[in-house]
């Protein structure tokens, strides 16, 4: 089911499947907006990638759950790498999941990441083996609507292995991470309109020097960049994504003129949206 995986969005409720590193590297030609709902365990090997302005390592017997509408970036998958994954739709989770209890804390992030111990490991393998063995049946055991259960379990499964295994539910987060993760939410929210760290400033109710020595000790990036980086994210993949002409794309992102936005995206990138999008 490889070639299933989808780009954007999954094209029905549900996928489930294996990929290898070869196949995931295909993802790193250009950024693309996640819509679905993904959870992932790798199998084996090493990858790493970018959710929405944050760069990850993921590593064998990670479980990876990545939020409808996050930006995803693969920067390389290991040529063994191997990952099980369930996709869920938009459309199956509006439907589907409004009853669910989501601790917020624990799964409202763009991407979570937990290592499972090898006995956690084994069990998840089973689960995926079962669900494959329901699907494939005759006649199958599983469908959209039974599926909504298959979904809910996982989702309490995934989060369950969150809060148990996750260092940072164990111990209080300090200022300096939480000014960062603040600040991270809201470029997510606003950099569409937002251009300037003075602006997120404002919101947070600090200083301009100390927002921007916080997320450079936080992060070893500047909050300018962390700006940038969303902005550029979103250009990329609506270049690659739609055919959208450039001035509307500008315009979504806070450009009023294009040929700013032209100037902007040629100095970051180092071409013109125009032969980016054409590359």
């Amino acid at each position: 089911m490889q070639n299933e995986i989808p780009l954007i969005d999954c094209p029905i409720d549900y996928i489930y499947g294996e990929a290898s590193g070869k196949v995931l590297n295909e993802y790193g030609r250009f950024p693309c907006k996640i819509q679905c709902g993904v959870y992932a365990f790798m199998i084996k090997g090493t990858a790493r990638a970018t959710v929405n302005i944050t760069q990850l390592d993921f590593r064998e017997n990670d479980l990876i759950y990545l939020a409808p509408n996050s930006f995803f970036l693969v920067h390389e998958f290991s040529e063994d790498a191997q990952l099980l994954y369930i996709v869920f739709s938009s459309a199956f989770l509006e439907k589907n999941t409004y009853s669910i209890r989501r601790p917020r804390l624990v799964m409202s992030e763009a991407c979570k990441i937990v290592n499972a111990t090898a006995e956690q490991a084994t069990i998840i393998r089973k689960f995926y083996d079962m669900i494959d063995a329901a699907v494939n049946c005759t006649p199958s055991m599983l469908n959209s609507e039974r599926m909504v259960h298959v979904h809910n379990l996982i989702y309490m499964i995934f989060q369950d292995y969150f809060v148990s295994n996750s260092d940072d539910t164990s111990k209080p987060m300090d200022r300096k991470t939480e000014i960062y993760h603040e600040y991270s939410e809201l470029v997510m929210k606003h950099y569409h309109e937002w251009h300037h760290v003075a602006d997120y400033a404002e919101v947070l109710r600090i200083t301009v020097p100390h927002l921007c020595s916080t997320i450079k000790l936080a992060s070893n990036r500047t909050a300018g960049d962390l700006i940038v980086e969303a902005i550029l994210t979103d250009a990329k993949a609506q270049l690659k994504l739609s055919v959208a002409p450039i001035k509307e794309i500008a315009n979504s992102l806070g450009f009023e003129n294009v040929a700013f936005f032209n100037r902007f995206f040629k100095t970051h990138v180092g071409i013109t949206p125009k032969n980016y999008r054409n590359n």
